[in-house]
Formats: C-alpha cells, structure tokens, sequence
C-alpha cells in the first residue's frame, strides 16, 4: 500500500506550488528564531552573571510562549483564515524581534525574555497555521511525507541562526575571553568593566534580531500580496466542544501531542546543552557552537533522507527505528566521557530530524478536516516542553556549583543531566511503536 503513494498520488500539486514554496518559507523563520536564541542561554548566563537555571529561563519564556498562545491562534484561524492568521503571526514576531532594542539598552534580562516571549506569540500562530495547511495542500495519503518535506527546511533558517551566533555574536563577546589556562576574565572584573563589557555585549546579541525583524516585515508583505487557498479554513466546524471531545477521543491524536511535548522538550535540551557539554571539556563557546553547527547539518541531511525513505517505509516504523538510535546515542553522551561523548551528544540530531513533523502528521491523521485547526493547536502547544524541560536539566547541572557534586560514580553532572532527554525519547520511541496497533 505505501509503495502505491508514489504513483497514484502527488506530493504537491501543482495548482499548490507557489503556496507551498511561500508557506514553506516561513518553516524557516521561525528556525532561525529557534536556534539564534539556544546559544544565547550560555551567552546570557555569563553576561549577566546567572546560574544555568536562571539562564534556562530564556528557554522558557521563549517556549511557554508557544503554550500560550497556540489554542487563541487556532480559534482566531476558525474565525478568519490560515492567511489572517500568518500575517498577524509575522506581526508579532516583528515586534517581539524589535523590543530586542530597549531590552539591550535598559539591560535587564528580565526585559530580553518579554521580547522573546511575544516574539513566540507571532511563532505559535506560524506554526499552528503553516502546519496543517502544508497538510492540506495535497492528497491525504502524502501528507506526512509532504509536512517532512516542508519541515526540511525548517533546519536550513536553523543553521543560518547557528552561523550568525556562531560568526557574528559569541566570537565578538567580551564577556567570554579567557585566561591562558581557560578561566572566563569577566567574573573577576570590577563593576565598571562589566557595565562597559555589558553595553557593548549586549548590542552585538541585539543586532541579528533586529534584522530578522525586517526580514519578517518584508515576509509579511508577500504575504499580503499572494492569494493563500482557503483549504479547510472554510469548512463548517463543530463548536469547540465538540472538537475537543472528538480530539479526547481520538488515542493516536491524544498520545501524539503527549509524545510532541516529550520530543520538543528533549530536541531543546540536546540543542540548548551541547555548549555547556563541550565547555566542561575546556571548549570556548565560539567552538562549542561549531559542534551545535554540526548537529543541524546532520539534523538537515536526515531530513531529507528520511523524506525519501517515507515512499517505502511506515512513518511510525521510521519514527520508531529512529527513536531508538536517538536513545542509544543519549545514552552515549551521558556514559562516554571526553571528545567521544561530545560526538555521540551530535549524532542525535540524526536520529531527531524526522520527529516532529511525523508525530503531528500521525497524530492528525485520523483527526476530521474541521478539528485540524484545534488539533494542530495543541500539537503546538506541547511545545510547552521546550520551556518545561530545560530548566530541570539546568537545576541537575548546578548541582555542581550548589552542592559541590561535580559528579556521580565518575560521570559529570553535564553528562548526568541527559538522562532527562533519554527519558524523552523513550516516550517518542514508544508512541512509534503503538501507532502499529492504536487508532
């Protein structure tokens, strides 16, 4: 039957091309958006002089965003349409890049992660609009595959995010220099150097985001300009208590948005961590970035890899084949210490590409065209992971610094502190697996 896709149905037809492209563009922004800000957690830690917990909160207003706002984004796209919805999405991620320019000059990292946190306002609309429209813009029986192909592109703005942090931010902070025997110089300095060292720190992490805020204007124009097909946006819909109720009642549906908040959750640790993995290994976090470069090169060729595969192989088998080498490569940056660890900690990004977007595909396979708006909203907002999990993988980390435990039984507590993703794709891995026999 799977081999049947290929010939009977078109991955994108042709009267959906240009949508596609457009659509497809915006899988991108929100990439970038993503992964500029990951390294900034490190960044922020230092500059401001935060423990990794209190640093983790940029990942937490930057996600708890998503939570908040996907389900008002779903019920004003019922209201209105998928192009309503993305040009007020665009808007708000404007501004929330825009208030990057008083944060930086008010200085307060209380102020940094407001404007990230409207920033996700306009992110969560992104994606609870873009999502299931690239569902729709084709035959049903593509349409995981299609969500994987659009999703490839995702990681193309993330890696344009990673080189701008990698190239033109965590090089150019001064707050990051160190000793000849790699000791950070920033904590030592007298309370004047660090304002000046602040000031200028703080505008060079300004910068990107007031360009891509220009960016998304642009975008946003576009936008307006071309003619989005109101694919499903127009269907009759049931009140949202009916929805919810069939949405309940749906088990693929139900355990997909448990596994989505799981595997975000564990995509952000992975992503987030990898800097403070490498710099307990003596690495700068210029270099230690280089290694996060890395992992979205390989998180991208997977993409495209498992894309193809899809003609031929289930989504739930590959979801759960993937799954377990994601489980074994945590497993091995947690028990491999050194150089090895570090490469196992990179190779999990192969094993995550295809996750997200098969685990919303599955789960709204067998969900009505009226209720894919509502139910593309909490697959959102399980993104409410990325904000949730970060935070406690940061609290076992400072165990070092609170407690004096540097490590349990020879193993650091960096490396420790992957068992909180290990325990995520457990859970993705065993959603995979019930998708053979649960409807």
């Amino acid at each position: 039957m799977q081999e049947k896709i290929t010939t009977k149905y078109k991955l994108v037809e042709k009267r959906y091309l240009l949508t596609f492209i457009l659509i497809t563009s915006l899988f991108a922004l929100w990439g970038f958006a993503n992964d500029i800000t990951n390294p900034m957690v490190a960044a922020f830690q230092t500059l401001m002089e935060l423990s990794a917990t209190e640093a983790s909160l940029v990942q937490l207003a930057f996600y708890g965003g998503y939570a908040t706002m996907a389900v008002p984004a779903a019920l004003f796209i019922r209201k209105y349409s998928y192009k309503s919805g993305i040009l007020l999405g665009l808007g708000l991620y404007a501004v929330g890049a825009f208030l990057f320019i008083p944060a930086a000059h008010y200085q307060e990292f209380s102020f940094f992660c407001a404007s990230l946190y409207i920033l996700t306002f306009g992110l969560a609309f992104l994606e609870t609009t873009a999502n299931p429209l690239i569902l729709s813009l084709g035959a049903r029986e593509t349409s995981t595959q299609r969500l994987n192909l659009a999703q490839a592109f995702n990681p193309m703005g993330s890696l344009m995010g990673m080189a701008v942090a990698s190239s033109l931010v965590l090089p150019h902070l001064i707050s990051d220099k160190r000793s000849a025997t790699g000791e950070l110089l920033f904590p030592a300095m007298d309370a004047a150097e660090k304002a000046n060292i602040r000031l200028h720190d703080l505008a060079i992490i300004r910068d990107p985001y007031v360009v891509i805020g220009i960016v998304v204007l642009v975008v946003f124009v576009l936008v307006a300009l071309k003619k989005i097909p109101r694919v499903n946006s127009t269907a009759k819909h049931d009140s949202n208590q009916s929805t919810l109720w069939r949405l309940w009642h749906n088990r693929r549906y139900r355990y997909g948005v448990v596994a989505q908040m799981f595997y975000v959750g564990a995509q952000i640790m992975v992503w987030t961590f990898i800097i403070h993995y490498a710099n307990n290994l003596g690495i700068n976090k210029a270099e230690a970035q280089n290694y996060n470069i890395c992992a979205m090169c390989m998180f991208l060729c997977s993409r495209f890899i498992t894309t193809f595969l899809m003609k031929y192989v289930k989504s739930y088998a590959l979801l759960t084949i993937f799954g377990v080498g994601a489980i074994v490569a945590t497993a091995g940056c947690i028990f491999i210490n050194g150089m090895v660890g570090l490469y196992c900690l990179v190779t999990i990004s192969f094993f995550m590409s295809l996750m997200f977007p098969t685990i919303y595909g599955i789960a709204l396979e067998n969900v009505d065209g009226g209720d894919t708006n509502l139910g593309s909203a909490f697959l959102v907002m399980a993104i409410v992971g990325g904000a949730l999990m970060p935070p406690l993988q940061g609290m076992i980390i400072d165990i070092e610094s609170v407690c004096g435990i540097s490590s349990i039984m020879g193993v650091p507590m960096v490396n420790i502190s992957f068992v909180l993703p290990l325990i995520c794709f457990v859970a993705v891995t065993l959603y995979g697996y019930r998708c053979s026999w649960t409807k």
